[in-house]
């Protein structure tokens, strides 16, 4: 058995009020399941205006003694998170990988600078399947930032990842891989891509409403959440947990 926790949306601005719901996350990986936890995903919007201040102040605060991988989202900005993260900027796609001993996790940078959708580059996708192929036969989690399907949310599904066939390709292609996760959304959702398991994490500085709940778009009360995926004899189950009420 694997478990791989997961965080979403971020969106560091400089604000108490947005470390506090992020520390509480963090708070909650590192002390109620600790080293039961295998890595830590972090899948977009590390921050809100993609500014080197609010790289930095990420930086700071997202520290753990677990792998983590760290994915760019619509909010982010490549040459900003690589100067700090490398000190040197570089706008290729930032794509990272976790080798676990039952899991290879493999982040795809599907953010489009300067819009608000997404899309897997070519280069990206070439890179994951040279990832996987180099793995063997071990499991395969896929992760992203842009839901490749809708979710019922008309707002965020216009904003959702373009050309999709081409990321279904690689989940079909390859047998091994368990499911795909992401952020974007704002909302605890599972649905299936590709004929595997996708699901969508909490949004960790917000929730927004599906149409059904208001005419309003971000649900003020409720606080910051995340998932935790168990994968065991090839099978990936998400559970996801909401910190209190905000």
């Amino acid at each position: 058995m694997v478990v791989v926790a997961q965080i979403s949306d971020l969106h560091f601005n400089g604000t108490p009020a947005h470390r506090d719901r992020i520390s509480a996350v963090l708070d909650y990986v590192h002390s109620t399941v600790g080293d039961r936890v295998a890595a830590l995903l972090v899948t977009g919007d590390l921050t809100n205006d993609g500014t080197a201040r609010e790289y930095a102040e990420a930086a700071a605060h997202l520290q753990s003694h677990l792998p983590i991988l760290t994915l760019l989202g619509n909010h982010d900005d490549r040459a900003a998170y690589t100067t700090i993260r490398d000190g040197a900027p570089c706008t290729d796609p930032v794509n990272s990988v976790v080798r676990l001993e039952d899991l290879l996790i493999v982040g795809l940078d599907s953010s489009i600078p300067g819009e608000s959708a997404g899309r897997l580059e070519e280069t990206s996708l070439a890179w994951a399947r040279a990832q996987i192929a180099a793995a063997g036969e071990v499991d395969v989690l896929l992760t992203w930032h842009h839901p490749p399907a809708d979710l019922g949310m008309p707002h965020m599904d216009s904003r959702k990842l373009h050309d999709v066939e081409r990321a279904a390709a690689l989940v079909t292609d390859h047998p091994n891989v368990v499911g795909v996760v992401t952020g974007h959304a704002h909302t605890p959702a599972a649905t299936v891509f590709a004929g595997r398991p996708l699901i969508v994490a909490p949004g960790v500085a917000s929730t927004l409403n599906l149409p059904c709940e208001s005419d309003g778009w971000v649900n003020e009360s409720q606080g910051p959440g995340l998932a935790l995926h168990v994968i065991e004899n090839h099978r990936m189950t998400t559970h996801f947990r909401v910190l209190g009420r905000w």
